[in-house]
């Protein structure tokens, strides 16, 4: 594997990712220059080893800030969050559908003066979305599952649990809690 495959997983000061979905990873460029800058405290390292010219350095596999950064407290209305808040999973049939295939539906339509709000728009797989249309959830007889609300950046971090990366390095397992699911 080239040096490339080694990114560190970032922990906040109170050593839990700054983020699960996506995961917090940054390069090893970003998190060398953040460990000469003495930004970050290495909590684990690679058996990769980076060199210069005068320099020689194990590569860190697991990082925590020195300072704590706070959560923002609103997140942004964005098609991946609504994803997210969602399952990835449309809220009329409640398939799960690969992210190319879902939409987002407005449960009130624009056209009837519904707005592109955290509470008025669901995921919807393509084919759920065609047939709603434009029509009232009661005229389509199709309502959502789950009533939308504005999610809060902490239950999109812990829906963000429910979908493991593809690739999870030994040294961060005592960080994530994914473990017993992937082992199982």
């Amino acid at each position: 594997m080239s040096i490339d495959g080694y990114p560190a997983l970032a922990l906040n000061a109170d050593f839990r990712p700054l983020s699960y979905f996506p995961l917090s990873l940054w390069s090893w460029q970003d998190t060398l220059k953040a460990v000469f800058l003495d930004r970050v405290a290495v909590v684990s390292e690679y058996d990769k080893v980076a060199h210069s010219p005068s320099h020689e350095i194990r590569l860190p596999s697991v990082i925590a800030l020195k300072e704590y950064v706070p959560m923002n407290r609103q997140p942004a209305f964005t098609r991946f969050n609504v994803f997210l808040r969602d399952g990835f999973s449309c809220q009329y049939c409640g398939g799960g559908f690969r992210t190319e295939e879902l939409t987002f539906d407005h449960v009130i339509p624009r056209s009837r003066g519904g707005r592109t709000t955290w509470e008025n728009v669901v995921t919807a797989c393509s084919p759920c979305n065609l047939v709603k249309g434009n029509k009232m959830p009661k005229q389509a007889k199709m309502h959502p599952f789950r009533t939308p609300v504005r999610p809060t950046c902490y239950s999109l971090q812990e829906n963000g649990r429910a979908f493991p990366p593809n690739f999870l390095h030994e040294s961060w397992r005592d960080f994530l809690y994914w473990d017993s699911e992937l082992e199982a």
